[in-house]
């Protein structure tokens, strides 16, 4: 089993489509097809389900994958190391949380880029639980999420904290907006969403209506329409409050803060671009290690 065709199934199992994935790899397509049978010739199974859609996993193929994550990731994390140079430079892989991407972020990376232009700087937006994931299967570098973690192989260093508020367009009285009309927040996996549904549980709410969007713009323009109601930093709807789009309401001690951890592998090598990133992240809190 050869570490390039572990690439290339790795690519086809992120791209579900050869086509996409001989696109993204350089390669034409008839090679990357015959890769793949080969790798399924050498493991004996089927390692994907073909439709009229694309190609899935197969459980087997699932399987290998985790294992092709990490040997991937290894030997990705072993040419840094031997290629490293104390001047950061190179691609710099960085996830984050949408809020944390649109408020915090863009001061720092601009910051960041003008200290080391050589860097290539790329950021990945998702939810936590997909960034852990990410930075898990050494897809990311290093990842801001907006919840503790507890992994045995992750590093968090506690960053930003966040006060937060329940927010409503303030058009109709307080009580039946709180209770009756929908929530807007981003998929499963956010932790806005998970305290938001904590906090309506607590209120006696125990099923409400939940409209799913992909951005912040979107969430914060569906409460100032009076469509429903969030959960934001203070930080992000300063703006719309001081203006009077929006209405706050606090939280109980206990839901009305959240801190947002920058998250590592302990075994990934620090390369010097990643290691000029951290030390530019706020210095107000020491480092947290999730081990033992």
């Amino acid at each position: 089993m050869e570490s390039g065709d572990l690439r290339i199934f790795q690519c086809v199992a992120q791209e579900g489509n050869l086509t996409r994935a001989a696109e993204r790899l350089g390669y034409v397509q008839s090679n990357v097809t015959a890769r793949i049978r080969h790798l399924e010739s050498e493991v004996g199974t089927l390692l994907f389900i073909r439709h009229n859609r694309g190609m899935t996993l197969s459980p087997a193929g699932e399987m290998l994958l985790t294992y092709a994550d990490k040997i991937v990731g290894l030997l990705d994390e072993a040419g840094k190391a031997l290629s490293s140079t104390n001047e950061p430079s190179g691609p710099l892989r960085i996830g984050s949380t949408q809020t944390a991407a649109a408020v915090r972020l863009p001061e720092l990376f601009a910051k960041y880029y003008k200290q080391h232009p050589a860097v290539s700087l790329s950021l990945t937006t998702g939810n936590s639980q997909v960034l852990m994931d990410q930075v898990i299967g050494y897809e990311l570098e290093g990842a801001f999420i907006g919840c503790s973690c507890d992994h045995p192989d992750i590093a968090a260093t506690p960053v930003f904290d966040e006060e937060l508020f329940v927010v409503s367009s303030g058009m109709g009285p307080e009580d039946e907006e709180l209770t009756s009309k929908p929530i807007l927040v981003y998929s499963m996996g956010c932790s806005y969403r998970q305290i938001l549904e904590e906090w309506l549980s607590v209120s006696g709410v125990t099923r409400p209506v939940i409209m799913e969007f992909g951005t912040l713009e979107a969430i914060i323009s569906g409460v100032t329409s009076g469509m429903g109601i969030s959960l934001l930093p203070e930080i992000v709807i300063r703006n719309q409050i001081v203006n009077g789009l929006l209405r706050k309401h606090t939280l109980p001690v206990g839901m009305n803060r959240m801190m947002t951890h920058f998250i590592t592998r302990k075994d990934a090598f620090v390369s010097s671009a990643l290691g000029a990133f951290m030390g530019m992240l706020p210095r107000e809190y020491d480092m947290i290690e999730n081990s033992d």
